[in-house]
């Protein structure tokens, strides 16, 4: 299923800025998109036609309808609570306190060149991706991709200019293309700043991509940042956990057209039916937007490099090795040294702070607490959202995006230990069908195929679907209907509700 509202920031996910991006991606399933009027998001010209056919009542290919009505109902917009998300896991040591503080301050540094930043990236930061509400969030209000680029070419005289698709206001964006110069499958990131013209980076060449050339082609699809509260939770529950979750329900996912599955990354890219199983070991991946990740510590390691152009142990070598750009900083550019951080109570806990980055990225993240819900929702009543989590319910919303799962009875850290996780989602992959696709296929989720997002937080975040598309959730439910989606039958259902109803969902939605 998978109904529109639940594909956000999204696009589903990784670690600097996007969710989990997959470098080894070699698939493509279905066409490229396009850029759309205004809105620099991906969308495929299919898409266009379908949304327009469901303004006035259109039908699909598999028979399904949606019939618009003018509504009153309206998206509430973001909460500005302040202590809803951000914090630590309840519970922690002293060691584990300070563990997550020394992994948040390194999570929240800017990097530069001698450090490893480079030759390509997408920000110089994990923490200015992952900052709405509060670090370890999603894209926030006003863009850092703009203000480092401002930064970067006032202080460094950079010679980098910045691609049309990003704006000040707008979501954070990585930018993939579907497919290579001669037709065969791409897939991968392509970052959107280089080294090039720096004065701390001489002699390293590099020219950005050409994206005005890809975006004539209708060649080039986004990502924004996933984020990042309560992961750590999520880690802990047992691929046995997401796959009773599956077999719930059966007769009413039936119903609704449902067919779910586990992302089990398997070798050889082959799509089998089966769940998104790991390579090796065959296991569910469960992080990023196609569930594309095992583990925190991949999707920190890939993150890492992808996003900002750092290798690590994770992943050691350049994606670019151009002349003059390769040496500018010790290869892998992040290591664990085994040695304090200057000042730090080295006396205390000195393993930590010899760790590498990325172990301290995946340790702040393990120790996130998830998102708070709250009822101060803007003209919003305690009623009205109760109604809608029932409604939420009863059109079929609950079928993917599954209240709750649980953890191991028993994880190595008692903070994790038969917990009840309600993050709203089945960790699974669904066809969301044309509107949504994207052409990409990582692990065993094909070019239609999205991890059901994780809704709780869903009420601070500003920029929703994959590619950040809309900032309105009624919109990004509509977004959801497609020819092929799995979400069509709950989201007719949902825009068959009175007025009052859908608003009750709406406030219901803006309070997770």
């Amino acid at each position: 299923m998978r109904p529109i509202f639940f594909v956000f920031a999204a696009g589903a996910g990784l670690l600097a800025c996007n969710g989990g991006s997959d470098t080894d991606t070699v698939s493509t399933t279905e066409p490229a998109q396009a850029m759309v009027g205004d809105n620099p998001a991906a969308v495929t010209a299919n898409a266009v036609r379908d949304t327009i056919e469901a303004m006035r009542g259109g039908s699909r290919s598999d028979g399904s309808t949606l019939t618009l009505r003018g509504s009153n109902a309206r998206d509430p917009g973001p909460r500005d609570t302040v202590g809803d998300a951000g914090a630590p896991l309840e519970g922690l040591n002293s060691a584990q306190a300070y563990a997550f503080q020394v992994g948040k301050e390194d999570f929240e540094e800017a990097e530069e060149p001698d450090e490893g930043l480079g030759p390509t990236f997408n920000l110089d930061g994990c923490g200015g991706c992952h900052s709405q509400p509060a670090i370890g969030g999603t894209s926030p209000k006003v863009n850092p991709q703009v203000v480092m680029l401002n930064k970067m070419v006032k202080d460094h005289h950079s010679t980098n200019k910045l691609p049309s698709f990003i704006t000040a206001n707008g979501p954070v964006r990585e930018a993939r293309f579907v497919r290579n110069a001669d037709g065969s499958p791409d897939g991968g990131v392509h970052g959107l700043f280089t080294l090039q013209g720096r004065d701390d980076a001489l002699g390293c060449n590099l020219s950005q991509p050409n994206f005005a050339a890809e975006l004539q082609r209708n060649n080039v699809v986004f990502r924004i940042p996933t984020p990042l509260f309560g992961t750590g939770l999520i880690e802990a529950i047992p691929d046995s956990e997401i796959r009773r979750n599956q077999a719930s329900a059966a007769s009413a996912k039936q119903a609704a057209g449902i067919r779910g599955r586990p992302n089990v990354l398997l070798t050889g890219n082959s799509i089998t039916g089966r769940p998104n199983l790991n390579g090796n070991d065959g296991t569910i991946g469960r992080f990023g937007h196609k569930a594309q990740n095992k583990s925190l510590l991949i999707f920190s390691a890939e993150a890492y490099t992808v996003e900002m152009g750092i290798t690590n142990l994770g992943f050691p070598t350049e994606r670019d090795e151009s002349e003059g750009c390769r040496d500018l900083a010790p290869s892998p550019n992040s290591e664990a040294t085994f040695e304090p951080e200057p000042g730090s109570p080295a006396s205390h806990y000195p393993a930590v702070d010899g760790l590498s980055s990325i172990e301290k990225f995946t340790i702040f993240m393990r120790f996130l607490a998830p998102p708070k819900q709250s009822l101060q929702v803007k003209n919003a009543t305690p009623a009205s959202i109760a109604r809608g989590r029932q409604l939420f319910s009863d059109v079929g919303c609950a079928l993917c995006h599954a209240p709750s799962l649980k953890t191991y009875p028993r994880a190595s850290m008692a903070q994790m230990s038969g917990k009840t996780v309600n993050l709203f989602s089945d960790l699974l992959i669904h066809d969301m069908g044309s509107g949504l696709a994207d052409g990409i296929q990582q692990g065993q989720a094909s070019g239609r195929e999205f991890r059901t997002a994780p809704l709780w937080g869903l009420g601070q975040r500003l920029f929703f679907l994959h590619d950040g598309r809309t900032s309105d959730l009624r919109q990004a439910i509509l977004e959801h209907y497609s020819d092929g989606s799995e979400a069509n039958t709950v989201t007719r259902r949902f825009f068959e509700l009175s007025d009052s109803q859908e608003q009750d969902v709406l406030n219901f939605l803006r309070s997770l």
